[in-house]
């Protein structure tokens, strides 16, 4: 979890198994979302926001044409837990993780 104050992103930072298990368990969402499944799908950095629940945006590396893709994905954690995926972006692995 993230030291992140109300309505800020944090810096972007390295995934802990915390994390990891929240953007492994969204996988289908993204997927279904990307409308094609993910033979790689390695999550590699984040940043968060705090708000009624969290924000995540993570920068995940997939199997897009082995051209150097990544799936951008704004995830929202409700307080009770439940997981949800708002948005995706397919961007090179060299642009920033920037909130979208």
């Amino acid at each position: 979890m993230t030291d992140a104050k109300l309505g800020e992103w944090s810096p972007v930072q390295q995934i802990t198994q915390e994390e990891k298990k929240i953007f492994f368990e969204v996988k289908p969402m993204i997927e279904k979302m990307a409308k094609r499944e993910f033979k790689i799908y390695f999550p590699t950095v984040y940043s968060s926001q705090v708000v009624a629940g969290m924000n995540y945006m993570v920068k995940v590396l997939v199997d897009v044409c082995g051209d150097g893709m990544c799936v951008h994905a704004w995830i929202f954690q409700q307080l009770g837990g439940e997981l949800s995926v708002k948005d995706i972006q397919y961007l090179s692995v060299y642009d920033p993780l920037v909130p979208f």
